[in-house]
């Protein structure tokens, strides 16, 4: 019952953001035909009001609450609509602050002081209405257009100099991807299409750091045969990310949520996957050794879980001269590893998905997840011997596409600095 009253009150806050924003189209196309303003008038309100409802009716449609390939686009269009008239109503509410303000300073003003209050007026600007409904209309139309861009995978090459790096690991190639969330698929041959990418690297070792699912292991059903093709000559090892442990779900019983992360576990190693658990590996090499940990998740921001455990991982790799661990939240870099094990040289991490939405060049990168995540996607040094790398994600989750910030196949090269 109280889920269904959120959304009637989503509904009436899409209301009133229509009918502010509605002042903006009106006084835009107050010089139009008639004919013409009453197409778009009309136009306007036909979408407006389609979304209430369908916002208002979302928990009596069957289809959205059993169809999730129609429920997240659904969810993404009306959120879409949502945050583009939010931002055109910022502007406007500037615009309206400013005729304010206006109006506040010609009544204390003498060349109004005997005029009747009620005839003082502020026109609109017609600049900042159309920059509101530019920006809006802009930003739905890239969400939009970001729909094609979810199975479009990067292969992104990254080379990395250490100095302390054992000579037989010299020209290691490793495949690094996290965050495949299954439960957001819906095309079984764009993904087999990623899994071709990764295999045409060659690979010496694949690397996955953790969200296998979204919640539920049954997630994976379709796609284990698809993943089971990941096969490196130092095998393909993995973690657990927020989302593995079905935390987000509510589950009748303890005992099955329990078996949920049994049979998740399961689907790693049925695909070939080495799954660490709070434990380390060593991978030899032409002679040599380096330390391969994992841990399952730990996050310092929000409420994400801090189920990992460096004290349990950690133990036995002392001796070895260089060490990775893979942690799924980039934020346990700064808060643990930096300062308690400052011998680990890589840290491999996803987790934020550069939030999906972003811009990037080679000169600068952005995405609203920063504001969150000092580290959020790529490369990241505290010293030449300790680097942190976060994956972009090769799925995605809730928002059924990329914007800026593309699906990511991570390919390292390691090399020893003379």
């Amino acid at each position: 019952m109280r889920n269904t009253f959120s959304f009637f009150i989503v509904a009436a806050l899409m209301l009133t953001l229509d009918l502010y924003v509605f002042q903006a189209v009106k006084s835009v196309t107050a010089t139009l035909h008639e004919r013409t303003r009453f197409w778009i008038h009309n136009g306007y309100w036909t979408i407006s009001i389609v979304a209430i409802i369908l916002i208002a009716a979302f928990p009596f449609i069957q289809v959205l609450n059993t169809n999730k390939f129609i429920r997240n686009y659904f969810i993404a269009i009306l959120f879409g609509l949502f945050i583009a008239k939010l931002i055109a109503g910022i502007v406007f509410l500037v615009d309206d602050l400013r005729r304010g303000a206006t109006w506040a300073a010609l009544r204390l003003s003498n060349s109004v002081s005997s005029t009747p209050w009620e005839s003082v007026t502020i026109s609109r600007s017609q600049f900042l209405n159309w920059l509101g409904l530019g920006l809006g209309s802009t930003l739905f139309g890239v969400l939009l257009w970001g729909f094609r861009n979810k199975y479009r995978y990067h292969v992104n090459p990254v080379k990395l100099d250490y100095s302390n790096l054992p000579q037989g690991f010299h020209g290691l190639k490793v495949v690094h991807i996290s965050d495949i969330h299954s439960g957001s698929f819906q095309n079984p041959k764009a993904v087999a299409h990623g899994i071709d990418l990764i295999m045409q690297q060659k690979p010496d070792l694949i690397l996955f750091t953790g969200d296998l699912v979204n919640d539920r292991a049954d997630e994976m059903n379709e796609y284990k045969a698809i993943f089971s093709k990941l096969q490196a000559p130092l095998g393909v090892y993995s973690t657990l990310g927020n989302h593995d442990y079905g935390d987000y779900v509510q589950w009748p019983t303890p005992e099955a949520k329990a078996a949920n992360l049994a049979k998740l576990k399961a689907t790693h190693a049925e695909m070939g996957w080495r799954l660490l658990m709070n434990e380390h590996v060593v991978l030899e090499r032409n002679g040599d050794k380096i330390a391969l940990l994992g841990i399952e998740n730990w996050g310092a921001k929000g409420r994400f879980p801090k189920y990992g455990k460096m004290n349990e991982a950690y133990p036995g790799t002392e001796d070895i001269p260089f060490k990775i661990l893979m942690s799924h939240d980039p934020s346990h870099w700064d808060a643990q590893v930096l300062t308690q094990y400052p011998d680990i040289n890589l840290t491999l991490s996803g987790h934020t998905h550069g939030m999906q939405f972003g811009l990037e060049n080679p000169y600068f990168k952005w995405s609203p997840v920063q504001w969150m995540y000092k580290q959020w996607a790529g490369l990241y040094e505290a010293t030449p011997s300790q680097k942190l790398y976060v994956n972009r994600g090769f799925g995605f989750i809730g928002y059924p596409g990329r914007v800026g910030i593309l699906p990511e196949i991570t390919v390292l090269e390691f090399a020893k600095q003379a």
